[in-house]
């Protein structure tokens, strides 16, 4: 009965009709502006503004051309051994003796090389094919070092011309001397399998590494140059390390990615 006869007395009093009525306080209104800048803000941003990606994957340190496996055209017995692991050759020359049925053999390297494997001992007996070393292809000492990034396929063709790219590389400090400059050269037009990388890098092992997650897109990348430091080659550190790079080091490639919209995200 008190609420019915309220509402009875607000009807016999028509004049409280003539009341102005507050739709919002201030505050909101000063919410609502906010709200409606940052939104424009926001709208003008996803179609002018861009938004940087990277795609981080294996790599290793290598000279251009790449390795191969050398492998003993006769079968025998290994008499000799006539390089040393690390030891750089020139084309045609002697690697091991082998005694065969019809007197010895001399194994020979097929190019100019460096010597990063020896896989046959004195008094080994070997087949015909066999793997008995791994020769990285370059000539001279001087000659400059690159790094092959492994990437998955799927962001092959996401890679730019000239990306940047940035090498942790596992034998040097990251948070002391930081990481190694680069930009990409080429990227491969199809994915390698494991043999195909084990025939480039000289190592099965390698290749087996590389393909756990699938075939991945071969990504060449020249190292940035500097005299000021120790190896030759541009750091995110002042000086980098105090050391030379060698060949065959593995470490893990960021590479940026094309730049994209945010308005694209959400376009078809």
């Amino acid at each position: 009965m008190q609420f019915r006869q309220q509402a009875l007395a607000k009807l016999q009093s028509p004049e409280e009709l003539d009341l102005p009525v507050r739709f919002a306080r201030p505050q909101g209104w000063l919410v609502l502006s906010v709200t409606l800048v940052a939104v424009a803000a926001a709208s003008v941003w996803a179609v002018t503004g861009s938004v940087a990606s990277t795609v981080s994957a294996p790599a290793i340190l290598t000279h251009g051309e790449g390795s191969y496996i050398l492998q003993s055209p006769v079968a025998g017995q290994v008499t000799a051994v006539l390089a040393e692991q690390g030891e750089r050759l020139p084309a045609d020359a002697p690697v091991l003796k082998v005694r065969t049925a019809h007197g010895d053999s001399v194994v020979r390297t097929v190019a100019a090389g460096r010597v990063t494997g020896l896989a046959a001992t004195i008094g080994q007996i070997i087949q015909t094919g066999a793997n008995v070393a791994a020769v990285e292809k370059v000539a001279h000492a001087s000659d400059p070092l690159y790094a092959t990034v492994y990437v998955p396929a799927e962001n092959a063709a996401a890679i730019p011309e000239h990306a940047a790219v940035d090498l942790t590389v596992s034998s040097v400090p990251t948070q002391k001397y930081g990481v190694l400059r680069g930009h990409v050269k080429s990227v491969d037009r199809s994915a390698e399998s494991a043999q195909q990388i084990a025939a480039f890098l000289g190592d099965s092992q390698l290749g087996e590494q590389f393909t756990k997650k699938g075939r991945p897109v071969a990504v060449t990348v020249r190292l940035d140059r500097s005299s000021a430091t120790k190896s030759g080659y541009k750091w995110s550190s002042k000086g980098g390390p105090p050391f030379d790079l060698t060949s065959m080091t593995t470490a893990s490639g960021s590479i940026r990615l094309a730049d994209q919209r945010p308005v694209d995200w959400l376009l078809p």
